[in-house]
């Protein structure tokens, strides 16, 4: 193609506007556009793949007539190659758009952000504070195709050795940005597609919090409880334990506005639990003629605080090891006998003894493990079952299980 260069700055200099757009040509799709506001303009005219396409340059004299010809040639020597100068521009655009989004650091803003918009506020949270004080300091700095697999097992080891299963949470965090980065085109594989979690982290083993499952110990044991002469709401703590497994952290942290004692119910927020999906309801529980009683001789001593049951300042809500350690000061420390049990221990004793006890089958598997808010593991199945409503069921079982723990006898 003819590059032929017709075009002077003098003629350009002295060229002047008029009502409408003219033009000065340069050859070789080179012109440019003088503006009725006196603007001058190059303009780039091409054909490729059988279309006619036309595109700008900056202005005269901010783009010079040399540096205008340069550009041309650029776009005929693209053209030449069959590239769309357009195209290829757009392209480099993208290209420098990602690669300066490509950090670590504004990918996992990014991550994290569109995570904030399905996850719990409090969940949110816990998962930012994992990246700040656990991760940034080893990737802040990196690109993404910079980091190697290297950098993410230096990360998991250090963790390891000091919460295993937040190095677990990592794990998952990283594996879930890597993909999030992946088809945002931040990066071009996600690393730890090609390796097993087991391989880096090895599952943490078991260990069953101990419970009490003989009828005469758990007798002997509600009977210590029953006759407790410590604290008030050391003693109600636990009688309410022996009649509501909750979990020690809900337990503990109870507020009496959580408790409606016209309906006799006690309604958990959902994002207190250890499930905190959106797509669960707050848990709620009905509560027998026997847990009202124990509430409203609680009320007398803190009816007036936020927590029903309040450590020794009567100010803050009890510390969960309190329980644990009037259970120990009870006679309840020897697993060997099988009489060591926790504030934990009461979930496994009931789900244990129900089972044992419901010889009739009156109360389905399910229904035993949503009372204590047990879900499923896998998000779809969850996400199906989220709105089912177990209240009602709960009442002939909580009032069963009531009812025997007050009818136990020593043998």
């Amino acid at each position: 193609m003819a590059k032929m260069n017709l075009l002077t700055d003098l003629a350009i200099k002295k060229a002047k506007p008029e009502t409408k757009e003219t033009y000065l040509n340069d050859g070789a799709g080179l012109r440019l556009c003088i503006k009725p506001n006196g603007n001058k303009v190059w303009e780039f005219r091409y054909s490729i793949d059988g279309k006619r396409r036309k595109t700008t340059f900056k202005t005269y004299p901010i783009m010079s007539l040399s540096n205008a010809r340069e550009k041309r040639d650029e776009y005929l020597d693209l053209i030449m190659k069959d590239i769309d100068p357009i195209e290829h521009k757009r392209n480099k655009k993208k290209e420098k758009v990602l690669e300066d989004n490509s950090n670590f650091l504004i990918v996992a803003s990014e991550w994290l952000s569109k995570e904030s918009e399905r996850t719990m506020q409090s969940t949110h949270k816990g998962k930012i504070k994992v990246f700040e004080n656990d991760i940034y300091p080893f990737l802040k700095d990196k690109h993404m195709n910079e980091i190697t697999i290297n950098d993410i097992i230096q990360i998991i080891e250090v963790k390891k050795l000091q919460a295993h299963e937040v190095a677990s949470k990592i794990y998952n965090y990283l594996d879930n940005l890597f993909r999030f980065a992946v088809l945002r085109g931040y990066c071009e594989r996600n690393l730890l597609a090609d390796i097993r979690k087991s391989d880096i982290i090895r599952a943490k083993e078991a260990k069953h919090y101990p419970k009490i499952s003989e009828e005469e110990v758990l007798c002997e044991l509600r009977d210590s409880i029953y006759n407790y002469s410590g604290s008030h709401s050391l003693k109600n703590v636990l009688k309410f334990v022996l009649h509501v497994p909750l979990r020690a952290d809900n337990l503990c942290t109870m507020e009496w506005d959580y408790i409606d004692f016209e309906e006799k119910s006690l309604t958990i927020p959902r994002e207190r639990m250890k499930i905190k999906s959106k797509n669960l309801n707050d848990f709620k529980i009905p509560l027998t003629d026997e847990v009202i009683g124990i509430l409203k001789e609680q009320r007398i001593f803190t009816g007036h605080q936020e927590y029903v049951f309040l450590g020794t300042n009567n100010r803050s809500h009890i510390n969960k090891e309190s329980p644990n350690r009037a259970l120990q000061r009870l006679g309840f420390n020897d697993e060997k006998r099988g009489r060591k049990i926790r504030l934990h221990g009461f979930r496994g004793t009931f789900r244990s003894m129900i089972d044992t006890l419901d010889i009739e089958n009156k109360f389905s598997f399910e229904l035993k493990e949503r009372v204590l808010d047990h879900h499923e593991q896998n998000e779809t199945v969850r996400a199906y079952n989220h709105r089912a409503d177990y209240f009602k069921q709960f009442i002939p079982l909580m009032e069963f299980w009531s009812d025997y723990i007050l009818s136990l006898k020593v043998q």
